[in-house]
This record gives C-alpha cells, structure tokens and sequence, in this order.
C-alpha cells in the first residue's frame, strides 16, 4: 500500500501528536491511516504502509483496541482480522472523551474525595484541603456538565459548538431578568 504525498502528510502529524497526546508515534500513525482508509485494514497493510514492525503494529492495534478507537472486521473468504475507525468523526469524539474521563478524571476524582474525607491535622493540611476541596467541586461540575452534553444529539452538539461565544449573550440576558425578577419581587 502506497501512501500518497497528502496522506502521508496526515499519517506523520497524527505520529507526532500522538507523543504529546500521551501514546507513542507508531499509535498515532495507525490510527491516521486506518481514518483515512476507505476500506478496513489488515496488520500486513499497515506494516507495508507505515514501514514499521510487524510486533509494532500488534502492540499498537491492541493499544487502540482498548481506548475502543478501532473496530475489528472480518471480510468474507479472508481469515485476517482487519481494523477500521467509526465513520462519524462525532462518534470518534465521544470515545475519547469518555475513555479519557475513565483514565484521568474518575480516579483523579475518587483521590480527592478520599483525601477530603481525613482529618486535617495541622492547620497545612487544613489549607490543603480547602484547595483540593475547591479542584473537586470544580472537577465535578465539569464532570456533570459532561454527562449532559454527552446525551446530545449530534445535531444539538453540532448547534451548541457553532453558538460558541454566544451563549454568553445569552446567560447575560438570563442574569438580567432573574435581576429584575428579583427587584420586583423584593419591591
């Protein structure tokens, strides 16, 4: 499988990013090319295209299968196992970003309730907890405000996502009614 100079160009940044995405080069340029290709893959192809190991694109197709971001086909008179990617871009979001919850923020947030529920001991402590006290009520607010968006549809989060800066009109005409609400009520 031959890349083309476009394709190509894909592949490679998709490798660098994934070093600051936190998964190796090799991760990262097969699931460019398994994106961009228009019929699901085998590892034999990948390995041809990429120019890497064989063992390399095992590892990397069992790393991608755990962040549920490759999907496993079998085509007919072929026993190979071959690898695509979820053909809605918005689908692909949503894996991330609840697999990325799983790993960094659900136990980031089971630490903080944990340290939140000891004894402060010296006024330090005290401190430091009023601090990961404030983390955490941030972090779950963010963490609801997740599960609500995650329900929408993707035309409601397309619409959301494109009112972008917005919506700050929007809760400034909301703060000023509950204002006057409140006036007219104290009055």
């Amino acid at each position: 499988m031959k890349l083309s100079p476009l394709a190509q160009s894909f592949v490679l940044h998709f490798g660098e990013m994934g070093s600051r995405w936190g998964i190796n080069r090799t991760v990262g340029q097969i699931y460019a090319l398994l994106y961009l290709a228009p019929e699901p893959l085998h590892a034999d192809a990948i390995v041809d295209a990429l120019g890497v190991s064989r063992s390399n694109v095992s590892m990397g197709l069992r790393e991608l299968q755990t962040w549920n971001l490759v999907l496993l086909r079998h085509l007919p008179d072929d026993r190979r196992d071959h690898f695509t990617t979820p053909e809605d871009v918005w689908q692909i979001l949503r894996v991330l970003a609840e697999e990325r919850k799983k790993r960094e923020v659900d136990p980031t947030l089971s630490v903080l309730r944990e340290l939140l529920m000891q004894q402060a001991v010296t006024p330090e402590d005290a401190h430091a907890q009023a601090r990961m006290a404030e983390m955490h009520g941030m972090i779950e607010s963010l963490t609801n405000w997740y599960d609500d968006i995650r329900k929408l549809e993707t035309e409601r989060l397309q619409t959301l996502l494109a009112l972008g800066a917005r919506v700050t009109r929007f809760l400034e005409v909301t703060d000023k009614v509950v204002g006057f609400a409140r006036k007219k009520k104290d009055a």
